[in-house]
């Protein structure tokens, strides 16, 4: 038997309850549903199903999936052929990653009213790439360019940035 990798859900499963005792006040509803959408992934809490192959009649009980889009179990198949759709798409020219981050002064203020710290981060960026980017000492052209707000670092604390 292979050992058991160590996912998400079960970061969960275990510091859940304690990450929503700290912050709950700032989780929404549909990441509270993401969350546990997360930890029934793929468990019985679900339901399953039988698998049987057609050569050796050999069975196994797989588990439905969740089909929460935030789910890594149920979206990884989906992100790759979505990322290789993407890598098909681009231009035979250079690309830049940049990243934008709020604060932490104002990080706080930003999760209180989302809606609005979001937009303002979105028009700042925008705003700074376009104007950057006309210079002529920098490119002299008018660019174009694909934003992603990232709400969570890589070690799951929040960190709001685009």
């Amino acid at each position: 038997m292979t050992e058991h990798r160590l996912e998400v859900a079960d970061v969960v499963r275990e510091h859940g309850e304690e990450f929503l005792r700290q912050w709950g006040h700032t989780v929404s509803s549909p990441q509270r549903k993401a969350l546990r959408d997360i930890v029934a992934c793929r468990t019985a809490a679900l339901g399953g199903h039988v698998e049987e192959c057609d050569h050796c009649a050999h069975r196994r009980i797989a588990y439905n999936s969740c089909r929460n889009r935030h789910c890594p179990k149920c979206q990884s198949t989906a992100r790759d052929q979505w990322l290789a759709e993407r890598a098909r798409e681009l231009l035979p020219v250079p690309y830049c990653h940049v990243v934008f981050t709020i604060p932490q002064e104002l990080a706080a203020l930003g999760l209180q009213n989302q809606r609005v710290g979001y937009s303002l981060l979105f028009r700042a960026v925008s705003e700074t790439l376009r104007k950057i980017a006309a210079d002529a000492r920098h490119l002299g052209a008018k660019i174009g360019f694909l934003a992603v707000l990232h709400t969570w670092s890589q070690n799951l604390l929040q960190n709001h940035h685009s």
